[in-house]
């Protein structure tokens, strides 16, 4: 078994990588493990997403992976060990706090848990093939490189029906693929959708293929699932809105999940329900999703950890 750390960090992206920078810099040491979390991507979504033009200090825009390797060689600048190993299994029942790997056992005073979240896909052909080129799972990352153009969104929920709206500001027509007759959405936001002058609806219908010409989205194979009738549809982008699935299937029994799985921390803190163990970025967040809310809670893990690591030195002092 290892030293005893102060800090491990569990999973990269800009949540990872900007509690590591932050645990770093207060001469904490941190020891990140970036591996694919339960599914999810080293470095995070963003390594799946081609020009990122949303964050701040990045004028021209910066590809996904680009922009995480930056991320990822500030924190290595700063002292953090980084292991490219999945994580399997942790112990939080008692102390010094316990992270397993294939390989390895490690004990840590805390841990900062950023594992993320993920989109669920539609799984269909051609979904894989034009992911970034046409083919979206964020419209409010990705709607604005669709203005003036028609695009479709596949889902029935709130979330769908918000980013349908979003859609509209810059699309000239947003056309929702439901499988069902009626939408699961809150009545407030179906009615909101459904007067939008801009937005459609195909009916009982379901992506078969995402159709492209080789370098971006041309259309979309549908099925409807009444009448068994076959079209294609012609698009210039698809938007998956399905829901996402947080990455925490290793703290199920460990940790307090809500009913969407998602970490729960508490109320203006990342906390979690136990001590010493902090979480950050879209592995708590359901609502905002974006790298920079990620990184700033990523930022909020690290400046808990050390606080409360300071606490207990007092303590034991």
């Amino acid at each position: 078994m290892s030293q005893i750390e102060e800090v491990i960090i569990i999973g990269s992206g800009p949540a990872g990588y900007t509690a590591a920078i932050y645990a770093a810099r207060a001469d904490l040491k941190p020891l990140l493990f970036e591996g694919k979390q339960l599914g999810g991507q080293p470095g995070g979504q963003l390594m799946l997403t081609t020009e990122v033009e949303n964050f701040p200090g990045f004028p021209e825009g910066m590809m996904g992976p680009e922009m995480m390797e930056k991320f990822k060689k500030q924190a290595e600048r700063f002292g953090t060990r980084i292991v490219p190993e999945d994580v399997v299994a942790v112990d939080f029942s008692k102390r010094p706090l316990i992270v397993k790997t294939q390989t390895e056992i490690y004990q840590a005073k805390a841990v900062i848990i950023c594992t993320g979240a993920q989109a669920i896909w539609l799984g269909v052909p051609g979904e894989e093939e034009y992911h970034g080129r046409g083919m979206s799972a964020c419209a409010t990352c990705d709607g604005f490189f669709f203005r003036g153009k028609n695009v479709v969104i596949v889902g029935g929920g709130d979330s769908a029906m918000e980013e349908a709206n979003f859609l509209t500001k810059f699309a000239n027509k947003v056309t929702v693929i439901h499988r069902r007759d009626t939408l699961r959405a809150s009545k407030i936001m179906q009615e909101r959708a459904k007067q939008n002058p801009k937005i459609e609806f195909l009916w009982n219908t379901v992506v078969q293929e995402v159709l492209g010409d080789g370098n971006k989205v041309t259309g979309v194979r549908l099925l409807n699932n009444q009448t068994n009738e076959e079209q294609v549809f012609p698009t210039d982008g698809v938007f998956a809105s399905i829901g996402h699935k947080p990455n925490t299937g290793l703290f199920e029994g460990q940790l307090e999940l809500d009913e969407k799985k998602y970490l729960v921390v508490q109320t203006g803190s990342t906390k979690t329900s136990v001590e010493g163990v902090f979480a950050g970025g879209d592995v708590i967040d359901h609502t905002y999703r974006q790298a920079i809310t990620a990184a700033g809670s990523g930022c909020m893990a690290a400046l808990d950890a050390e606080r409360w690591l300071s606490s207990i030195e007092d303590h034991v002092r």
